[in-house]
């Protein structure tokens, strides 16, 4: 026997259009407690709306498009398990589209998607860049998650790489590190940019001096982090500790730093960026920020159903800020590595594998 409405609102003690009100993210003012509370309820009994009246009631389809680049990127998968978490809570569902970095194919799947009527467009890494662009081809309210290349766009959800890459640096800086180096990515990346001045920033806050010999560019892959490692390792004095703008070119260092007789962390201490999967297990294992993706994914999701509720008719470009993970490769000892981020919270503890 199916859920009913009324059923929920009888065991969520509201009345049913209370109960209405919180599962349709209705504009009525309503209390966050009791939005929850409805919300919890209907999950324990399985309720499921009638969407197509539903839709035929408010014009709206209760379906959301996701265009993604590449479905095999390591950050896609998080990020869309973020935004369709939050989509199902609320009572929507969503079509994904696998773009391949083809402008022309994105152009066919946002027509596609236009064609079936979905509320609105979150692209994940996507090819369109600006709101402009995707109004030439669609009016529907439309979020940009994670990966821009050039200055924040409205409507956009992205990592805070400036404040990541400062975590990364203030844990060396406070470990008592002076000679820090650092491996940025390509130019041309808004990464690339915002990790850069993060180390400069938090270098300047720690009083230590900007020096640019002990900063190199890599590719964001493997064998770029081991060459410019090792003409790093060169320098005399050499760096005491190396920070790589992503965990591929982190895991070259280390390679690097071993292969010249050296030791992670003993001689040189490792900090990566994304806390990729393998980051964790290879020995040393690598200390790394955190790339926040399912929270972006969440957050992109927040954001365009508050526009296509017309709550808000554009969305402020939003940073989500990552958290460090300690782990072998910087040599902090416990106790050593327990200290509190801007906010007050306290940087997230992994166990070290010593």
């Amino acid at each position: 026997m199916s859920v009913s409405l009324a059923d929920v609102a009888k065991a969520a003690g509201v009345s049913v259009a209370t109960a209405s009100r919180a599962l349709t993210g209705s504009d009525h003012p309503i209390a966050d407690e009791t939005r929850q509370k409805v919300l919890e309820v209907a999950d324990e009994l399985g309720y499921r709306p009638n969407l197509i009246a539903r839709g035929l009631r408010t014009e709206r389809t209760l379906t959301i498009g996701i265009i993604v680049e590449n479905i095999l990127s390591p950050f896609i998968p998080p990020i869309t398990r973020g935004i369709h978490d939050y989509l199902q809570q609320h009572g929507y569902s969503s079509i994904i589209v696998n773009s391949d970095w083809d402008p022309m194919a994105e152009a066919e799947a946002i027509e596609d998607l236009a064609r079936r009527h979905i509320d609105g467009i979150i692209f994940v890494e996507s090819y369109m860049r600006s709101s402009d662009e995707v109004s030439k081809l669609i009016h529907k309210p439309h979020v940009f998650v994670h990966r821009l290349f050039n200055s924040l766009n409205a409507n956009s959800v992205v990592p805070d790489d400036r404040y990541g890459a400062r975590l990364a640096v203030r844990h060396l800086a406070g470990l008592g590190h002076q000679r820090v180096a650092f491996i940025n990515g390509p130019e041309g990346w808004d990464a690339t940019i915002n990790r850069m001045a993060g180390y400069q920033e938090e270098l300047a806050a720690w009083g230590v001096p900007f020096d640019p010999t002990l900063v190199d560019r890599g590719d964001w892959e493997v064998q770029s982090g081991y060459s410019a490692a090792q003409r790093l390792i060169a320098l005399r004095p050499p760096p005491t500790a190396i920070f790589a703008a992503n965990d591929l070119m982190a895991l070259g260092v280390v390679y690097a730093v071993q292969e010249a007789g050296l030791r992670v962390p003993e001689d040189i201490a490792v900090v990566g960026y994304d806390d990729r999967d393998f980051s964790g297990f290879v020995r040393p294992a690598i200390t790394t920020i955190r790339m926040p993706c399912e929270e972006m994914g969440r957050t992109s999701a927040e954001s365009l159903l508050r526009l296509i509720s017309g709550e808000v008719e554009i969305i402020e470009p939003t940073l989500v800020r990552g958290e460090l993970v300690v782990r072998q490769s910087c040599g902090a000892r416990k106790g050593e590595w327990e200290f509190e981020s801007e906010q007050g919270s306290i940087i997230r503890r992994q166990r070290l594998l010593h």
